[in-house]
């Protein structure tokens, strides 16, 4: 299990699956929004947690094709604070017999909501995430920013000041442990920054196709090449973008899933696993294989579907080598051979599993999970557009961290 606060996430339990559908999504505009807060035109007012989520929940209504009263579950996920899930739900004028706070980032809310709902707390959720960051000017790294959370019980001679960031050497963010994990990579199997392009430039290639995606420019070689570093060896491209937005998922019990609007999707299996011990040895030298094959397992066997059977995957591309690591990791390719994979075409349609073909994190939205969620289920109602899947029946969404894994397999349901 994984403990979020008061949340613990439910085991990978056979008897959970498919007890759930997701039969409704609404993103806010995430593109527009982006150029607005750049542009800051005369009259612009910033975004607030509570207009972002009011749009992304009535999008998802009118998505599910749901009234208003047939919503009884409220949960809410705000990175920084945001108001209680008692009173979003009346904010939307929604009676919620069961209103939670759910973590933040898509590494527990789901499985947290699917359970909810199997023991009789509600029948119909909407699960609400927003964020307005790059409007308030929030920083994910540097000097000035907080490493803040609070010390893992379970690391071994843990860092007394934060659980992974560590300042007497320089590393304010979690980039610094991806630029330190590529650095060894390119060690052990001789590849170079120009190879990593690649896996920016299939990313951005798959927004571009989306209206809503904030970044739509050709991401050329040259163009990689000549940005600023990050975090060396790893470039301004190789790192996700900073965004406004909101996401909301109804998620309803799947019996009551199947007269409406769309095909519904189910979920079908989640897992979890983490470093217990020995993390830069396992998150460097391992690329946290062992916890990718432990918790992409227990999600699978969840669901009753095997790794073959999977086609489509949304990885948590907080960093582009941190999507090869799960790429890898999971087993879609061997170690070592994820670059290659991925500038060969495996990771779009038409390869061995297209990826974060919404535009993921580096170019779609940095939603921290939950729009590579709802890109999941676009997959399988067969509605994604020009980077469809064709006959997509199953998908597979990972978050990972750099300590833990959270992956969760979906399947297309019945009608």
């Amino acid at each position: 299990m994984a403990d979020y606060g008061a949340i613990t996430m439910p085991p990978s339990d056979r008897a959970l699956s498919r007890k759930t559908a997701i039969v409704g999504i609404g993103e806010t505009d995430y593109g527009a929004d982006y150029q607005a807060e750049r542009t800051r035109a005369e009259g612009w007012v910033p975004p607030t947690e509570e207009t972002l989520l009011t749009t992304a929940f009535e999008r998802a209504l009118a998505d599910s094709g749901l009234k208003r009263e047939d919503i009884d579950g409220i949960t809410t996920s705000f990175t920084y604070g945001g108001p209680p899930a008692d009173e979003v739900a009346k904010m939307l004028g929604v009676k919620a017999r069961f209103a939670q706070a759910n973590g933040n980032i898509m590494a527990g809310p789901l499985p947290v909501a699917c359970a909810a709902i199997a023991e009789g707390k509600a029948d119909t959720i909407a699960m609400l995430f927003a964020v307005a960051s790059r409007s308030a000017g929030r920083l994910f790294g540097g000097m000035t920013h907080s490493t803040g959370g609070t010390p893992d019980p379970d690391e071994e001679n843990r860092t007394p000041s934060s659980y992974y960031y560590y300042h007497p050497w320089g590393w304010s963010s979690q980039a610094a442990h991806w630029a330190l994990i590529f650095g060894h990579y390119q060690w052990k199997y001789g590849v170079g920054e120009e190879d990593l392009f690649h896996v920016a430039r299939q990313v951005r290639e798959h927004a571009m196709a989306q209206p809503n995606a904030v970044m739509r420019k050709e991401l050329t070689l040259e163009a990689y090449m000549g940005s600023r570093y990050i975090t060396r060896p790893l470039h301004l491209f190789d790192i996700c973008i900073v965004n406004d937005g909101a996401v909301c998922l109804i998620v309803r019990r799947a019996d009551l899933a199947r007269d409406l609007a769309h095909t519904p999707v189910d979920v079908a299996g989640w897992g979890h696993a983490k470093v217990k011990k020995n993390k830069m040895h396992v998150m460097v030298r391992e690329q946290l294989r062992p916890q990718l094959q432990e918790a992409s397992a227990q999600a699978l066997a969840m669901a009753g579907v095997s790794l073959a059977e999977v086609q489509h995957f949304e990885g948590y591309d907080a960093s582009s080598f941190h999507l090869i690591n799960q790429v890898e990791g999971i087993g879609f390719t061997e170690p070592g051979t994820g670059l290659a994979f991925c500038r060969d075409g495996q990771m779009t349609v038409g390869g061995r599993i297209p990826t974060n073909t919404s535009g993921g994190n580096l170019s779609q939205a940095y939603m921290q999970g939950w729009s590579q969620v709802a890109e999941a289920v676009r997959q399988l109602r067969g509605e994604a557009g020009q980077y469809q899947v064709p006959g997509a029946q199953v998908s597979m969404t990972n978050l990972a961290q750099t300590d833990q894994t959270h992956p969760i397999v979906f399947v297309r349901g019945d009608r």
